[in-house]
């Protein structure tokens, strides 16, 4: 018995001190939860701090929409996502930005249009909006300066567009809520959309990014135009010489099959025709497709051929190029004419945002913009050999099967005889204003004789300079 009460005891002893040990660790564990609790809750509020403070002090490029200065520091933006946010867009609508908006998109002369222009940071969106805000039109642009190129060229254009009084609003077209806004704050007559993910061999890369630009993008201006504007504004909108694709009929007329396409940019642009049709037919909206051609000059896109090229030969830098390849190089002011005929022949759509209906058939129109004469893109090289003094080091490869066509050339007929579309710049005029551009830009020591003749008139000289050097290789760009 005494034995039995000992074994016992013994036993009680173990079971307290385990108890003990097991309640202290238990106290200590709710003590550690307790403390991760308050440190998580700690972290959230310091987190949101920052955040309110970064706010603060750091607003949104959004709602930076008006500091137009230039900067070679611009951090690069990635590529449009497919839905944009739209908290974003909640920043705008204030009475300060209203009144800016409404002032830039102002005509300044009886009967002027009032265009929304969507990419008016791109190249041709800014020659098109500096064109039209000369002649008194009221002009509001849009971009959203992502990083396919260096964002600084971008943000120069923005800056002699400031320096005319046209607001650029830093944002997204697949911005719905922002798209909203604009049609609430202005009655815009005109939409002039040209922003897009350009460039045939970059969508062998980035496949996405064109299908959220040119297609769900598309999709987004519509909608807006369609069901939030009020009047329905006439759309004039960038289609491209690459929907005739693997078309062999010569020179392309709209009137050729566009169903073979070459390449995934070239099928955006055509599904964009196809939705242009849509809206059309459903909503009485008013809408122009343009089928631009080797547009070049000055400003122009770095991934361009004759960017690219005059690069890398000053450089000394080799270039390739694909043998036989020829090219309807159309120079920018001829574009541009081309854009606005376009919009001052558009015809009024015929729908209603408010009962969803139309009240008859409004004008569905596509047109060619070309020069009409192809050039073979050795003969460009050797213009701008001749133009920037030194000699190329080229490499010449069989066209590869990377979305590039042969050729293109351009039927105008149909714009030539609906809005007076006359391409009047040679080449080697084109390219010599082209140069001219380059060398003060990137501030180059090159002499460049000056011509016996010229065949069309030289643009301002540009305003902004960018030193540095200037290095590139690429293949010829359709």
């Amino acid at each position: 018995m005494p034995s039995d009460a000992a074994a016992k005891g013994v036993k009680l002893e173990r079971y307290a001190s385990g108890s003990a040990l097991l309640l202290r660790r238990v106290a200590s564990g709710k003590f550690v939860s307790a403390s991760s609790h308050l440190l998580f809750r700690a972290t959230v509020l310091a987190t949101l701090a920052l955040v309110f403070l970064f706010a603060l002090h750091y607003p949104s490029l959004l709602s930076r929409s008006f500091s137009l200065a230039s900067s070679s520091s611009v951090p690069p933006r990635s590529h449009r996502s497919l839905l944009a946010s739209s908290s974003a867009a909640a920043t705008y609508g204030g009475e300060r930005w209203q009144k800016e908006i409404r002032r830039s998109a102002k005509p300044r002369r009886d009967g002027g249009l009032s265009v929304l222009v969507t990419g008016a940071g791109g190249f041709v969106g800014a020659h098109c909006s500096l064109a039209l805000k000369a002649r008194g039109d009221g002009v509001v642009g849009l971009d959203n300066f992502n990083s396919y190129y260096d964002p600084a060229l971008k943000r120069g254009r923005q800056a002699l567009l400031a320096d005319r009084g046209v607001v650029v609003l830093d944002a997204d077209i697949n911005d719905a809520l922002l798209l909203e806004r604009l049609f609430e704050a202005v009655p815009f007559t005109h939409v002039l959309h040209l922003a897009a993910q350009a460039g045939v061999r970059y969508a062998m890369e980035a496949p996405q990014t064109y299908v959220a630009s040119n297609v769900a993008g598309l999709v987004s201006v519509f909608e807006a135009a369609a069901k939030h504007a009020d009047p329905q504004p006439a759309i004039v909108w960038a289609s491209s010489s690459s929907v005739y694709g693997l078309n062999t009929d010569a020179p392309f007329s709209e009137d050729h099959r566009t169903d073979r396409p070459a390449s995934l940019y070239a099928a955006t642009k055509k599904a964009g025709e196809a939705i242009a049709h849509a809206y059309n037919h459903i909503y009485g909206l008013s809408i122009t497709g343009l089928r631009f051609f080797t547009v070049y000059g000055p400003w122009g896109r770095p991934d361009m051929a004759y960017f690219s090229f005059a690069r890398s030969i000053v450089a000394g830098e080799p270039i390739t190029l694909y043998a036989d390849a020829r090219r309807d190089f159309t120079y920018i002011d001829d574009v541009v004419k081309g854009c606005v005929g376009a919009l001052d022949t558009a015809g009024r759509s015929t729908g209603s945002a408010r009962s969803g209906k139309k009240s008859g058939p409004a004008p569905l129109r596509v047109y060619n913009l070309g020069n009409t004469s192809p050039v073979a893109v050795t003969r460009m090289v050797a213009i701008l050999e001749k133009l920037l003094g030194k000699k190329a080091n080229k490499r010449v490869i069989a066209m590869p099967s990377n979305g590039d066509v042969p050729f293109t050339h351009a039927n105008v007929s149909h714009a030539a005889h609906d809005f007076g579309y006359r391409p009047t710049t040679s080449l080697d005029a084109g390219l010599r204003h082209f140069v001219d551009w380059f060398v003060h830009y990137y501030n180059l020591d090159i002499k460049i004789a000056k011509p016996a003749t010229s065949t069309s008139k030289k643009p301002a000289a540009a305003s902004t300079k960018k030193k540095g050097s200037a290095t590139s290789s690429s293949a010829a760009s359709s």
